[in-house]
Formats: C-alpha cells, structure tokens, sequence
C-alpha cells in the first residue's frame, strides 16, 4: 500500500498490488432473521483511512451489519465491497473486537495471543515481535506469562484488543472498545487508534459514549430498528441544528441574572454554568448585563447540540 496527495490535497490510500483505491463500501444490504429484519436496506462507505462510528440502540442490526461486512454471516440482499471485490472471509484483512467479551480463563496470555496470531496466519518469529510490540504499547508485558483469570476485566480487555489488531489488519472493527478501562488505559487504548488510522487503517467503531465517537469520527451512521434514520459528516450534521446551549464561567453566583431572562441551567459546578437556550440573542443579552455589572466573565461559548442530544432525539422517542 502506498498514499500520494489527490487535487484537494488530500492523503489517499491506494492497494500497491492492484493500483486501486481501497474502500469498504455496503449498498442496501438487508438481513432477516426469522421474519424480522433486522437490517433494512442500510448503505454507507468508507473511502479513507479513519474512524466510521456507527450507532444505535441495542438491538437496532449494529452487530448484525458488522458480521455481514466481515464476512461472519450472509447477507440476504445488497452488495458488499472491499477494493472493489466482493467480501469474503478469504479476502478481507480485518481485526473484530467484539462486544461480546471472551478469553480463555486457565489459558496463559502468551499462548491465547500466539493461537490467534497462527489463525491468521502468521509465522511464529512474526507473531513472537508482534506480541512483544503490542504488550509493550499496552503495558501488559508483565501478564503474558499469566493465566487471564489472574487479570482485571480491564486488562482482559486490552488482550482482547491485542488480538484484533496482532495480524496488522487493514480494516479494524471495534465494538465498544473502551468498556471496562480505566481513563489511564483508555488513554493509552485512544492514542493506538490514533496511530492505527495514521497508519492507513480504515475502523469502525462502535460505543455508548458519544463523547467518544464525537472525538474520534467524522462521519456516522445511526440505525433504529435495522434502518439508517441518519448518516453523513458530522461536523456537517452539527451545523444543521441550531445552537442549544451556552457555557458561561464567571466568579461568582449569577443564578439570580439567569433566572431574570427565564433561562434553564442545566448544570453548574463551581460558578460554570451550562445553560439551555432557545437562540443565541438572550445569550448574548445575558452575557452584556454580566459586563455591565462588572461581573468577570472567564468564558462564554455558544454550543450546538452534542452527538448525544442529536443520538436521543433520532432514536430517544422509538
């Protein structure tokens, strides 16, 4: 694999044996399971290494859609490509982290990570450094020689990751990858993801916290009970919605001025405040009766909708 700079200057990855771009594309692919469907007609792509997040409330065919794009079960309709050939289990690269979490408990971590790392094919003095290389990252070097019964749940888990991305896949599939870490580990787990995408990797993730999707994708898909109910940039979705609240920190109380313009504070710790509003005009108002008061004012942002409120008011109702 190789990248050059297209006309817009972008970095663009191309397949060095094929010369083609590489990209993962899903075009109205359906699944029924017993009479119910539990993806219906759901389309979106993946044209450049980076993160993908895609959302729903359980149940909502998330699972479902990954297994179909990896090859795990069949589609019943709708075209799955990765560069530009059909997906098999033969010629999709992937790393799968599943949300179903799963170790060997009597197992010693140095033999579990070598077993998947053969599955994959690779040779013993390869999967030796890869081992090595990873545990380092992930500072789990001193459990390899541990059955995993011996280690946390967090710990588990980055074993667990360890093993999705051991074989140096192309397309890395994550779900719920930072379920049980700790923020030091969720840090640490963040900064490979990082360098995963640096690296060519195209992921798609998938998770519970926004914020986290927020920090980590710019496209998205959301799926309510199999169907897409929205998908695209979301910076540009953002944009679509009008500001809903303003953070105000000053030096001291000034619930009495939020109450005189009929504004709801939906949080407040330490004389910050975060503030619902209906438009930006009484946010302002507010901010000049502060200064005229000879109040100081340490920060005022106007805020849009975060991914979560934007999460609740597609799925929240259903």
């Amino acid at each position: 694999m190789y990248a050059i700079l297209n006309t817009d200057r972008e970095i663009v990855f191309y397949n060095k044996e094929r010369g083609k771009k590489m990209s993962l594309k899903l075009e109205n692919v359906s699944k029924t399971f017993v009479g119910k469907k539990a993806v219906d007609n759901v389309s979106f792509s993946l044209e450049k290494p980076g993160v993908f997040g895609l959302l729903g409330t359980n149940g909502a065919g998330k699972t479902t859609t990954i297994r179909m794009l990896l090859g795990i079960i069949k589609k019943d309709s709708g075209e799955i490509t990765w560069k530009g050939k059909a997906v098999d289990r033969k010629n999709v690269n992937f790393g799968y982290l599943p949300e179903e979490r799963g170790v060997y408990p009597k197992t010693k971590i140095f033999d579990q990570l070598m077993y998947f790392a053969e599955l994959k094919g690779m040779k013993k003095d390869e999967a030796i450094n890869s081992i090595n290389k990873w545990a380092k990252e992930l500072k789990v070097e001193e459990y390899l020689q541990m059955p995993a019964e011996k280690l946390s749940k967090g710990n588990q888990q980055k074993i667990q990751f360890m093993t999705a991305i051991i074989h140096n896949p192309e397309l890395v599939v994550l779900d719920e990858p930072f379920s049980g870490l700790d923020p030091v580990n969720t840090e640490i787990l963040k900064n490979i993801i990082i360098d995963l995408v640096k690296n060519g990797k195209y992921v798609i993730m998938s998770a519970h916290q926004m914020a986290t999707i927020e920090e980590f994708c710019s496209d998205i898909l959301i799926l309510n009970k199999g169907k897409t109910v929205l998908q695209g940039n979301l910076k540009e979705i953002k944009e679509t919605y009008p500001a809903n609240r303003v953070e105000i920190d000053v030096n001291q109380d000034i619930r009495n001025y939020i109450k005189d313009f009929n504004l709801e504070i939906e949080n407040e710790t330490n004389n910050n405040y975060v503030i619902k509003i209906t438009d930006e005009e009484k946010a302002h108002n507010l901010l000049n009766k502060l200064i005229t008061e000879g109040i100081k004012v340490d920060k005022f942002e106007i805020k849009k909708p975060t991914l979560n409120d934007i999460f609740i008011e597609k799925v929240g109702e259903q």
